[in-house]
């Protein structure tokens, strides 16, 4: 047998991610061959003005490329955006797996992170009510690990065979292509209300969950039940959980269709902005690990995609933390080519018989093949691992490493029999035996017909607010829908969740909630009546409510990288501007100045200011909070714009904290806001402390009532 070569260092690995990039600063233009380009304005024609040349190679070079300069979309989580960072381990699970990422708290591992919504096109807005993609690539030193998940600990259908269904439902419809990025549509009602198994993942996305403030407050989870393998070839179930440093926080769907019109782009305009900031969001990996002899102790069946794991029963254990430092040089080459896939996997990790999980490890490689265009798209920079590859797989469709030897074959001895094969104890992967003695079956598990409960505990875990917005969610969503049949099945359906959410969607919409549907509902019409007749189960209580799945037990306890509007004019008080400013700040909030116009504004100290949004420009939803400095001045300019007065108005209306100094209660005076002065997130005259504390609290829900009242 050949000697074996020694590995690159970590740091070589490390390193070999950035080889690929290529600057052009300094450099001269040439064609894709290397010759050096002296014209690129002007086409090779017969005279200045006859006809283009056929030989003009430099023209077809130019026009070609970029008439081919798109790839094929992603049938879902088209719409993306990504950043490098890196894994540390805080704490050693050896006891559970062998994966040196889950051993060596000495490692620092290279990871890229794709965020994504599922449902729209490339092009559609970073607003729409959806799930998220929450992707992770772990670049490790025994090969790439891939942890496909979402922003929801579960998903919409249990087997793999109805995910195309469920895409097709969700898509604009076929015959006119609306809607684009949006559920609230016929097609996808019919079909939710016939698949009782999308409930619980459906009314995560009806809660604010499916509109987050930011895609670095959001928590990320892996889905499936996976396995975790130790040395010893001991197996323990797992399920990996994001949660993120700033704690989970969303806007009101008011926002969001206001935000998607000033800014399309506010969730990737606010991830590049913070890490260029050196704002870097950070995430603790957490797990919930459970014995393999615990397989069936609980009240739902831990292989069901549909279902989590509630943290009262098993804890979330805290191992390690990711920091995204750093954004891509170039979207399409790296944000746009990474391919992610379930099946990448490493020692010490393995799958588990999850009929989802299951059908993603085939699709996920087949997507890519379609995308990329070729079985060599694990060469593409962003997709390569850190560590050597070595193998027989040759040739294909832009093969871009030069294989050397004789052989491409094994077993072989032309080639001293290498590529050689790795025992376990080197670090060769082995699949986990686990027995498996069965009849070849389509159907499903009994232990996967509970469809209710854990929907229904996810609504009785909510605050009262948090039931609010999925009351108006659905009564959005089914209002948008035009067959009364589907809507009726629809509130059937939502009354065996919870009966007052039933009837309160119900009465917005000028229904009642009917007694009784027609069955059976997830057996298709027309199936051989022989078909076996898999309907929900009745609604179980094994938990009264779980505390970890409202927002109102996230973290308040910070108001890092949260956007204040400073509205300002000339002639502002530049005493209350400065103590206000430098508050916000020492907390690492940022500060926005929005004048009557751009280019730069004057206080009282005659200091020029630069401004970074005239009010013609912006809008309230996209700050978290407002504050107004003193000074006549100041305040009799802005005054003369009613956008400041609306301004005032929608950010009182989104439940946001606003501060006042001096002159600047003119403006709440002039506004609808003057009622209500005794508002515990409104501040009249200073108070930077108590300011600060409630931006930290993210909305002054108490003001819900009283917000639909205001003027906007």
């Amino acid at each position: 047998m050949a000697k074996k070569k020694s590995s690159p260092s970590k740091t070589d690995k490390i390193k070999q991610l950035d080889k690929y990039s290529v600057d052009y600063d300094g450099k001269p233009m040439t064609t894709r061959q290397g010759l050096k380009v002296n014209d690129t304005n002007n086409s090779l024609k017969a005279g200045e003005r006859g006809a283009t040349l056929l030989e003009d190679f430099l023209l077809r070079e130019k026009i070609h490329s970029f008439d081919h300069e798109r790839i094929p979309e992603r049938i879902v989580h088209a719409r993306g955006s990504a950043a490098h960072g890196y894994f540390e381990l805080t704490e050693s699970i050896e006891q559970f797996s062998k994966a040196g990422i889950f051993t060596d708290t000495s490692r620092k591992t290279p990871v890229f992170v794709r965020f994504s919504t599922v449902a729209g096109s490339k092009g559609s807005t970073d607003l729409a009510r959806d799930v998220r993609g929450f992707a992770v690539k772990f670049y490790t030193q025994e090969g790439t690990w891939d942890l496909v998940g979402n922003n929801m600990p579960i998903f919409f259908i249990q087997d793999a065979m109805k995910f195309p269904d469920l895409i097709h439902s969700v898509k604009p419809e076929p015959n006119n292509e609306i809607p684009q990025a949006a559920s609230a549509h016929d097609t996808f009602y019919d079909f939710v209300s016939r698949t009782t198994e999308t409930l619980h993942n459906h009314i995560w996305v009806m809660s604010d969950r499916g509109i987050p403030r930011s895609l670095r407050m959001m928590e990320g989870f892996g889905i499936h039940t996976f396995r975790l393998i130790n040395k010893k070839g001991e197996a323990h179930f797992v399920k990996f959980h994001w949660k993120p440093k700033l704690g989970v926080h969303s806007v009101t769907w008011d926002e969001a269709v206001k935000i998607s019109g000033a800014d399309s782009d506010f969730h990737r305009r606010d991830l590049w902005d913070a890490i260029e900031a050196g704002n870097f969001p950070e995430w603790e990996l957490g797990v919930q690990i459970v014995p393999e002899a615990d397989e069936h102790k609980y009240d739902f069946d831990l292989l069901d995609p549909t279902k989590l794991i509630p943290e009262e029963m098993v804890p979330v254990k805290i191992i390690g933390k990711m920091v995204l430092n750093r954004n891509p040089e170039n979207f399409f080459a790296e944000t746009e080519q990474v391919a992610f896939m379930p099946g990448s996997i490493v020692p010490g990790i393995d799958f588990t018989n999850d009929p989802l999980l299951q059908g993603r490890l085939f699709s996920y490689r087949d997507t890519q093949l379609s995308r990329l265009g070729s079985p060599n798209f694990h060469q593409i920079p962003i997709n390569r691992p850190v560590g050597e590859v070595h193998n027989n797989q040759r040739d294909g469709h832009m093969q871009m490493d030069v294989p050397k030897g004789q052989t491409a074959y094994f077993p072989n001895s032309l080639s001293g029999g290498c590529p050689y094969l790795s025992t376990v104890a080197e670090g060769g992967f082995e699949s986990y035996q686990e027995r498996i003695d069965a009849k070849k079956i389509r159907t499903r598990s009994d232990s996967f017909s509970d469809h209710f409960s854990q929907p229904a505990l996810f609504y009785r875990s909510l605050a009262k607010w948090e039931k609010e917005h999925v009351i108006s969610a659905y009564s959005f969503e089914l209002g948008k829908c035009t067959h009364k049949y589907i809507k009726e099945r629809m509130l059937w359906i939502i009354a065996q969740i919870d009966t007052d959410l039933a009837k309160k969607v119900a009465d917005n919409l000028g229904m009642k909630v009917p007694k009784s549907i027609e069955k059976p509902i997830n057996q298709a019409i027309g199936a051989d009546a022989k078909e076996k007749d898999h309907q929900p189960g009745k609604k179980k209580v094994y938990l009264e409510e779980s505390s970890v799945l409202s927002q109102a037990n996230t973290k308040f306890d910070t108001i890092e990288t949260r956007q204040v509007a400073f509205l300002v004019g000339d002639g502002f008080n530049m005493k209350s501007f400065d103590a206000m400013k430098k508050a916000l700040e020492k907390e690492k909030a940022i500060v926005k100045l929005v004048a009557p116009h751009g280019g730069t504004i004057t206080c009282d100290e005659d200091m020029e200011h630069e401004v970074d949004a005239s009010i013609m420009t912006t809008e309230s939803v996209l700050f978290d909070a407002v504050y107004v400095p003193g000074g006549q001045k100041s305040i009799d300019a802005l005054l003369k714009k009613p956008k400041y007065i609306k301004f005032i108005n929608e950010a009182f209306s989104h439940c946001k904290a606003i501060a006042v100094d001096g002159e600047g209660e003119k403006l709440i005076d002039e506004s609808a806001l003057k009622e209500y002065k005794d508002d515990k997130a409104l501040f009249i005259n200073g108070k930077p402390k108590e300011f600060i504390s409630a931006i930290a609290q993210h909305r002054n829900w108490d003001r819900m009532e009283v917000a639909e009242k205001i003027p906007v």
